[in-house]
């Protein structure tokens, strides 16, 4: 039992794990409820109790459950590969003394305030096959010899999205990075120099061990992010052409706000929390390990 005196603390935190529960685990709750349920508004006599039936379909019949899932796996691989690269090599640049140095830091974090709308919006101006700057500038580097429909087909339009994306992200990883390479003591490298060590010595020895925890942290907490993410692949595709650019978000999306499936949509939502539950859980055993 709580002591009396020990129960004003909880009384103070009560608020909060309300508005929580009201915020939080009531939509997973009713996601839940709703995925044993045939829940159709367009056919609002069939509304009922499905039990697993709607799990069932997607493991089962479902086909472009499977496609926009691999669609996902690949969309989240290569931008998070590319936003860790480049914002890995964006923090080292950036931690380096040099004129204006405070400047870029405050420039670089533009594209992550950006809305997402606005975001898209940008991007889609910029490839676009008629007037785009992207063309312009590959065709005056004599790259191309045709401005390139980037968002009118299958073979580019993921690319053309996943470069957008990345423009999008990168900024979190070097700011964040960055932070992390700021707090290493200054005396490990003069430690490092002293025993002969040349740069790339120093990066292995001293700044990626250091600043590996905080580089896989943030990984994770991106990969989530991405794994979920809609806003630009609907702002400058809508999941084409056809089903190019696709990912089971959108498809869950499209199917619960489109056509009004939320039982199916909530069914789809459910196996999604799974699977990056499962990712997540994985990934802190390999946090683990490390340390």
């Amino acid at each position: 039992m709580i002591k009396e005196e020990n129960r004003f603390p909880y009384l103070l935190l009560l608020p909060l794990f309300l508005i929580l529960g009201a915020i939080i685990f009531y939509p997973i709750i009713y996601a839940i409820f709703l995925s044993f349920n045939n829940y159709v508004l367009t056919r609002p006599l069939e509304i009922g109790f499905s039990g697993l039936n709607n799990y069932i379909k997607i493991f089962t019949k479902d086909t472009l459950f499977l496609r926009s899932l691999l669609r996902t796996g690949k969309w989240v691989f290569w931008t998070i590969s590319l936003e860790l690269l480049l914002g890995l090599i964006t923090a080292w640049l950036l931690n380096r003394e040099f004129r204006g140095r405070s400047i870029i830091r405050s420039v670089i974090l533009l594209p992550w305030i950006f809305p997402s709308v606005l975001t898209g919006l940008i991007w889609v101006w910029m490839f676009d096959n008629s007037y785009g700057v992207i063309n312009d500038i590959l065709f005056k580097l004599h790259l191309i010899n045709d401005f390139i429909p980037w968002l009118s087909q299958s073979s580019t339009v993921l690319y053309a999205v996943i470069i957008a994306q990345v423009w999008h992200g990168t900024p979190f990883f070097a700011i964040m990075i960055l932070a992390a390479m700021q707090s290493i003591p200054v005396e490990l490298y003069e430690a490092a120099r002293m025993d002969g060590a040349n740069r790339w010595q120093e990066f292995w020895n001293v700044t990626w061990p250091a600043i590996l925890p905080t580089t896989m942290i943030i990984t994770l907490l991106r990969t989530i992010w991405t794994a979920s993410y809609v806003e630009h692949i609907q702002i400058m595709t809508g999941g084409g052409p056809g089903e190019s650019t696709l990912t089971l978000p959108l498809y869950i999306f499209r199917k619960a706000y489109s056509y009004l499936d939320f039982g199916y949509g909530a069914s789809l939502s459910i196996v999604l929390i799974i699977m990056i539950s499962g990712l997540v859980w994985g990934y802190l055993r390999l946090i683990k390990s490390y340390k």
